[in-house]
């Protein structure tokens, strides 16, 4: 191995911490893949000569001493110890995780693939301490192995940055180690880790504390052990005489959690009862658990002198969580206050795998399901003993299997349920960039609003003035909110249609001097079969129904007469209309410089000059001018033909007008850049917009575009096909 890989102080500890790596993985790591390791990273560590992070650290003597630490803490995993090892020349580049398959297993590469994963969240510059921070980092690591050597990495890299110049990027790793990696520690029962994570965050966050504290308490671990001993022995030998069954431990709260309590006590270390804890956890039945935990309390209380307004009884009165316990406060040898806890084995399974547990009623929050997984992860951690953990390799992440994670731009993190789609999030984020999303970039590329999300993308939402909230909406989101506010948006807009269609009627009955009875109209809108008044408006101010029908129906119906309104079958009635057919009379001359005509152009069908066309009278007097083979021109002749005119276009073309272009091909690289290329050189043709969606190798476009005639656009759409990839293009 390249000596200039690492620095001075670096080459000083490399001998000790490779005999001591061959001492605690020789079981796991036979010598023949030992070797093989050194001789891969030997390799590749030229290439390495400048990797290291943003405290100077070098990233391989980094991952080895995590894994030292990993194995005198938790255990050795062959797996493990080897994707530590390579990780780092992964995150150089050097080496992919695919290419690891091959040479050390499946295993090691999607340990791997999970770490990169991870990283790559940090590369992103988006780590936070959020609940929903930490749900996508499960997810991304897929497996708890991977969970367990980013707590051990941490761990040592808060060991290493103790007086570090850089003091805000300390403060910031200090923060997230406690937020962030300690509860999950705390969770898989890593306690001796999550206290040392906590302990170092209080020293680098607030190093005056943590000194007077260190100071104040004024003994070695060694000797405060020693004092648990010497509590703990005279309470064991006289519950073993009374016939009690027990397990009873004890230890020495951590600087971090004296540092709490004199907080939330509001007292300076001298008056905290309780800097030494003992629990005392019996084997009872359930019927005897109350007599024997107080027989337990008459024993200590016995011994040591009790303080009795620290007494505090879960066992009568349990919490509201479901806690029980009973908690006495003694004074120990050489007169320290010694805290001391009393359960039975059953109160304890409640208290630390439970509802009630441990991290829950000290108010940190977290899922039923992921404590009930993490708890059988625990379990093997504290069986483990020394040997592989070979068994933790069958425990995957899939808790979260029913949620996504995506970010914004700015790398705000959002939580949403799995098939969530882009209009999901955009509802998310806002009721207004739902209600007028168009689409999205996700990761990049530009996708439609009914896009399935998945954890780690990056969406950027695409908003336009024009857009509105459609019933179909609802057929592809799966949030509350959002399909809320597709429905209140609907109606909103249902109910502004029903006051256009309202004051049309009323307005042209002012012009005919025709007074509305209410109970006339409300009559005629029942035997027309409407459910509501606004249906009925609705209808006429969407032109579904002629206001100038609805008002002779009216007329006729306060006449008593029977035409032109005809029963159809139980009460219900339609609008007769007047069948007329297409004449050669007056034609509509339209196009360039024809003026003194109120036209425009149907959205639904986008004619261009060129096409055969038609016009339409709507209820404002504007004629709304169609194709010929429009899609709503049967329904248009069929219900309305006495507002059909005939229309042609004038002698020459001259503005431009819009057509949408549907292009299927292969999804290439470059194709869409092939195809706008081709539009931008034509002269009489501009790109309005693009819409793009690809799925399994086959993209489908939508182009509007700006074009003057037909046979432009006949022209366009050859040149199109030319495009190599491309298989069709419509005329939509």
């Amino acid at each position: 191995m390249d000596a200039s890989f690492f620095n001075i102080k670096e080459l000083k500890q490399l001998p000790t911490l490779i005999r001591k790596l061959v001492t605690l993985c020789g079981a796991t790591v036979p010598y023949e893949e030992r070797h093989r390791l050194a001789r891969s990273v030997s390799a590749l560590d030229s290439g390495m000569a400048h990797c290291r992070d943003s405290f100077g650290r070098n990233s391989l003597f980094h991952y080895m001493m995590s894994v030292k630490l990993l194995c005198e803490e938790i255990g050795s995993d062959r797996s493990m110890i080897i994707s530590m090892i390579l990780t780092p020349l992964c995150r150089a580049g050097l080496l992919k995780p695919e290419d690891a398959a091959a040479e050390w297993g499946d295993d090691v590469a999607a340990l791997l693939t999970g770490l990169l994963k991870v990283e790559n969240l940090y590369d992103r510059g988006v780590v936070g301490v959020s609940e929903n921070f930490r749900n996508l980092l499960m997810t991304f690591a897929n497996d708890i192995r991977v969970i367990i050597i980013k707590i051990v990495e941490c761990t040592v890299r808060m060991r290493d940055i103790n007086h570090h110049p850089d003091e805000d990027r300390v403060k910031q790793t200090a923060f997230e180690a406690k937020c962030l990696y300690a509860p999950i520690a705390h969770r898989l029962g890593l306690y001796k880790i999550k206290g040392e994570l906590e302990d170092l965050a209080l020293k680098y966050t607030n190093r005056d504390i943590y000194t007077r504290i260190a100071h104040k308490l004024n003994e070695t671990k060694a000797n405060r052990d020693a004092y648990i001993a010497a509590f703990i022995a005279p309470v064991k030998a006289e519950l073993e005489k009374q016939g009690l069954k027990f397990d009873i431990k004890g230890r020495t709260k951590s600087i971090s959690s004296i540092w709490n309590k004199i907080q939330k006590q509001h007292n300076d270390l001298e008056h905290i009862y309780d800097l030494f804890a003992i629990r005392i956890i019996l084997d009872v039945p359930k019927e005897r658990e109350r007599s024997e935990c107080w027989l337990a309390y008459s024993i200590v209380t016995d011994m040591y002198q009790p303080n009795p307004a620290r007494l505090k009884d879960w066992l009568s009165i349990p919490k509201s969580n479901g806690y029980e316990s009973l908690h006495i406060t003694v004074r120990g040898p050489e007169a320290k206050w010694v805290e001391v806890q009393i359960r039975t084995r059953r109160m304890d399974e409640i208290a630390e795998r439970g509802v009630a547990a441990h991290w829950k009623y000290k108010g940190i929050k977290s899922e039923n399901d992921l404590d009930t997984w993490m708890n059988r992860v625990r379990e093997i951690i504290e069986g483990a003993e020394s040997g592989p953990l070979e068994l933790m390799k069958e425990f995957k992440i899939d808790v979260y299997d029913k949620e996504v994670f995506v970010f914004t731009p700015k790398g705000d993190l959002y939580r949403l349920p799995l098939g969530a789609s882009v209009l999901d999030f955009a509802f998310n984020i806002h009721s207004r960039i739902g209600c007028t999303c168009t689409g999205a970039k996700v990761n990049g590329r530009t996708r439609r609003i009914n896009h399935k999300l998945r954890s780690g993308d990056t969406v950027e939402i695409m908003t336009s003035a024009n857009q509105q909230p459609k019933l179909d909406w609802l057929n592809f989101v799966v949030t509350s909110k959002a399909r809320t506010k597709i429905r209140q948006s609907i109606n909103e807009q249902h109910s502004r249609v029903a006051d256009l269609g309202k004051e049309l009627l009323h307005r042209r009955c002012k012009n005919r001097k025709i007074e509305l009875e209410e109970a006339t109209l409300m009559k005629l809108i029942k035997k027309l079969g409407y459910k509501t008044v606004t249906d009925f408006y609705s209808e006429i101010g969407k032109e579904t129904i002629d206001s100038a029908d609805v008002i002779n129906a009216y007329l006729n119906l306060e006449d008593k007469a029977e035409t032109p309104v005809e029963a159809r079958s139980a009460g219900e009635f339609t609008l007769q209309q007047p069948v007329h057919e297409d004449t050669d009379g007056d034609i509509l001359v339209i196009g360039d410089n024809i003026k003194g005509v109120n036209y425009r152009m149907s959205k639904c069908c986008n004619p261009i000059y060129g096409d055969d066309v038609f016009g339409f009278i709507s209820a404002e007097g504007v004629i709304k001018i169609h194709r010929k083979d429009c899609p709503n021109s049967p329904n248009i002749r069929s219900r309305y033909p006495y507002r059909i005119i005939n229309t042609r276009w004038s002698g020459k073309a001259g503005q431009m007008f819009a057509a949408v272009l549907n292009v299927v091909g292969q999804d290439d690289i470059g194709i869409v850049t092939n195809i706008t290329s081709i539009i931008n050189k034509e002269s009489n043709v501009s790109l309005r917009s693009i819409s793009i969606d690809s799925n399994d190798g086959i993209f489908s476009g939508h182009l509007t575009i700006g074009i003057s005639d037909t046979a432009s656009l006949t022209n366009i759409i050859k040149k199109i096909k030319t495009v190599k990839g491309v298989k069709d293009v419509q005329r939509v």
